[in-house]
């Protein structure tokens, strides 16, 4: 316990930034208007694309007996994975919406 004290105090100003961020990101997210919900998306994508690929690479430079890190290396691939497959899934449902009778009239000929 008193070691998680002595890191809270020396990082105290990096817990300030986290905490902050969190209450930005809600408030930002929160009055973004659902026209721009779909770009957003796509952004999160490309974001959590490079998460995936930070951590493959984490995980690839760090020693095999160091389980710490390469369980949550583990887990931020998983965690990322499941993130963009999920973004993209409602990106393409959300693009459908836009999409106009002839279009969708197109897609089934294609499919048949």
């Amino acid at each position: 316990m008193e070691t998680l004290l002595n890191f809270i105090q020396s990082n105290i100003e990096l817990l300030y930034v986290v905490i902050l961020s969190f209450f930005l990101g809600i408030e930002v997210i929160s009055r973004v208007p659902s026209v721009l919900h779909t770009p957003l998306m796509s952004g999160a994508n490309a974001i959590h694309g490079v998460i995936i690929i930070g951590s493959i690479i984490v995980m690839a430079e760090t020693s095999s007996d160091n389980y710490l890190v390469l369980t949550l290396g583990f887990i931020a691939v998983i965690v990322g994975t499941i993130n963009v497959v999920g973004g993209f899934v409602v990106t393409d449902r959300m693009l459908e919406m836009f999409k106009t009778d002839k279009d969708a009239a197109q897609k089934r000929t294609k499919n048949n």
